[in-house]
């Protein structure tokens, strides 16, 4: 679904401030952009288009660049894989997954599957670094350039990253097991005071039984991270997302951040999707099935009404090498949730291992005067 060739210039629209002619960016928590040369903002019409879904097999079926598809410029990481944007007029940047140094020579133009709907940061750059210095300063045992790191300001980077949502009306047929707990009573021997005595227990026990049945669910805007170059697990734990705050995509929202381009295409992201989507049938069949316990034989799941959109949610990140290895902060841009890798001084934790044992001593000491 691309078609890639080689750019000398990115190809990303300036906008242009009213008073003073310079570059123009969003300023986040506000729906403005504003200059930084004069501090003119000029706001942002916000568009009244419904967003709407689009039919995935359809979509799949029919693929072709048109309207559904926008051409970008972006630069592959050779460090971590990411696509990104360049700001306008930017010849060289670091990748904002890996710090890996980034040279516009080295930009394609690609035909993407434009983004339907966008949620613009609503924090900047000032309260997501408040946040993660704060979040830096509670992780025990962190190296001290790590901290001293952690007060570079200019370190963290403002980043759009490709999402897919997913909904479906679900159809599933299943054979599973019920298991029905009951008790009986047993008499057991026992040792009390050297003499052998009986007593009685209670033994807990299950009684299993075949079934089958059929439950429907309904899924609305399953999200699918849409990138394999930040870690997956992290990324996840910056939800939940503020979805009902999306707005029709506008690159005015994008300006003087980066993007990241998919790189998980939609068929694959619909997989991944099923997954989660799966999690939740499963416990619709145990509901289904009730009793003190159940097991899932088999299932067979059809997936109705598949509509898709893509979007992009706003991130901060930081990326951090220690020892020839990466480590990423994340930051949501929306609710100022941090997650992130990290990594530990194995200095300062011989030092606290060495003080506990110093203490342990000391008290054994005290204790034997």
């Amino acid at each position: 679904m691309t078609d890639e060739t080689k750019i000398s210039e990115t190809t990303q629209k300036d906008v242009v401030c009213k008073g003073c002619s310079g570059k123009l960016q969003f300023a986040p928590g506000t729906n403005r952009m504003k200059c930084p040369a004069c501090g003119m903002e000029n706001e942002i019409e916000v568009s009244t288009v419904v967003l709407e879904e689009l039919d995935f097999e359809k979509f799949v079926n029919e693929f072709k660049e048109d309207s559904t598809t926008q051409e970008v410029a972006t630069i592959k990481c050779q460090g971590c894989g990411a696509q990104t944007t360049f700001n306008p007029n930017v010849v060289s940047d670091a990748c904002p997954c890996c710090g890996t140094p980034l040279v516009v020579k080295n930009a394609t133009t690609t035909h993407h599957i434009q983004p339907k709907a966008v949620l613009p940061f609503a924090i900047d750059q000032n309260k997501a670094f408040e946040d993660f210095s704060q979040w830096i300063k509670k992780l025990w045992f962190a190296p001290n350039k790590l901290k001293q790191y952690a007060q570079q300001k200019d370190k963290l980077s403002g980043l759009y990253i490709p999402y897919w949502t997913y909904d479906s009306n679900t159809s599933t047929d299943y054979t599973g097991e019920r298991g029905d707990d009951y008790h009986t009573t047993e008499e057991y021997e026992t040792t009390e005071n050297g003499e052998t005595v009986t007593r009685t227990r209670t033994v807990t026990h299950t009684r299993w039984s075949f079934v089958t049945g059929h439950v429907d669910n309904v899924f609305d805007d399953v999200l699918v991270v849409a990138s394999n170059s930040l870690p997956k697990e992290y990324v996840e734990k910056l939800e939940p997302w503020e979805l009902e705050n999306l707005v029709p995509f506008d690159e005015k929202y994008l300006t003087g951040f980066k993007t990241e381009s998919y790189q998980v295409d939609l068929k694959e992201g619909f997989e991944d999707g099923k997954g989660k989507m799966n999690e939740v049938i499963s416990n619709t069949i145990c509901q289904d099935i009730g009793g003190d316990h159940q097991r899932i034989l088999t299932q067979n799941t059809v997936y109705n009404n598949v509509t898709f959109k893509h979007i992009l949610l706003p991130i901060w990140i930081s990326a951090y090498m220690f020892k020839d290895k990466v480590y990423r902060f994340m930051i949501n841009g929306r609710t100022g949730e941090v997650q992130g890798e990290r990594p530990y001084s194995a200095i300062k934790i011989a030092l606290a291992v060495l003080a506990a044992a110093a203490v342990i001593l000391i008290f054994y000491l005290l204790g034997k005067n």
